[in-house]
């Protein structure tokens, strides 16, 4: 088993025909890399669903030079000027305008720093392009969005099997290659528990199969939502907190997710509005907080104090 690589670097897409997408995506990205005109972008979408991949896959297909600046991390204003002033500066090895990759967009201050960014797409318009990229795009001030063309890599609902099937195959494919054992089960298991994060699924695999084989026992799954709603409804405090503990390897949102979609035989009517209101503010807080679980029992909290369960 190869051990010298990261998977989702080794097994990152280098095209758009490799990608993960619906046809609709798909043929959307296919069509501008016919025209050979990349406009600037802005892709919207939870972790792990390609917009990164994607961007790259267009520079590497366009043979355009690029870079990739996270906005988390390069989110201060002289520094993105001369990291972009350094690159756009110069001449292109390839020939054409150049592309920054500007990842995690919404981390940058909507004061400051996003207002200089839009300076800078124009000051460089002759040279660059600007692919942007972010888990929430109502965080980036209008002005950016009016400058870019934006694409939401959100799953509709109806494309949602046949794209976690897509993935499903092709993580068959990764660790046959890999030489890792896994029953089909397994790694539908993995899938589903990380859907739609294919980052999250293709690195839980390889931290799962140090020992060339992934077992059943070793996958983490979320426990029975019944058991949660009995705890909510008995306003058991310490067995929820026991449970959340249990279940701090599955990912917040999936959580979110579950109550959501089961609130209507959890709670009484009059009282789901709140339910989504609670629900909505924790899932906004999770993505700031540096406890996660400390944050989902601070849910679960409010919920039983002011949810009445049927």
């Amino acid at each position: 088993m190869s051990v010298e690589f990261l998977w989702v670097e080794k097994y990152r897409p280098q095209t758009i025909n490799d990608c993960v997408l619906t046809d609709e995506m798909k043929n959307t990205f296919q069509a501008i890399l016919d025209t050979g005109e990349l406009p600037n972008m802005m892709f919207s979408g939870s972790a792990g669903t390609g917009k990164t991949t994607v961007a790259r896959a267009l520079c590497n297909e366009l043979n355009l030079d690029h870079i990739v600046v996270n906005g988390s991390e390069e989110g201060n204003i002289d520094t993105l000027r001369g990291k972009i002033k350094q690159f756009a500066s110069s001449v292109s090895l390839q020939g054409g305008y150049k592309v920054v990759i500007l990842d995690e967009a919404d981390y940058l201050n909507p004061q400051s720093t996003q207002p200089a960014l839009r300076g800078f797409i124009e000051e460089f318009s002759n040279n660059c392009r600007f692919i942007l990229t972010c888990n929430f795009k109502n965080r980036i001030i209008e002005p950016l969005h009016s400058r870019c063309s934006v694409y939401d890599f959100s799953i509709p609902k109806e494309y949602k099997a046949g794209i976690a099937h897509k993935f499903f195959v092709r993580l068959q494919k990764i660790l046959q290659d890999e030489g890792v054992e896994a029953e089909p089960a397994v790694v539908a298991n993995i899938v589903n528990k990380h859907f739609p994060d294919f980052r999250r699924v293709l690195g839980e695999c390889q931290r799962y199969s140090v020992s060339g084989k992934i077992e059943a026992s070793s996958v983490t799954l979320i426990q029975d939502q019944t058991e949660l709603t009995n705890h909510l409804k008995n306003k058991d405090f310490k067995k929820m907190r026991l449970w959340v503990a249990n279940n701090i390897d599955v990912e917040p949102q999936q959580i979110f997710r579950m109550i959501y979609d089961n609130m209507a035989t959890m709670a009484k009517p009059h009282s789901i509005p709140q339910l989504v209101l609670i629900l909505a503010d924790y899932q906004y807080k999770n993505a700031f907080v540096a406890d996660h679980e400390l944050n989902m029992v601070a849910c679960m909290t409010e919920l039983m104090a002011n949810v009445e369960f049927a």
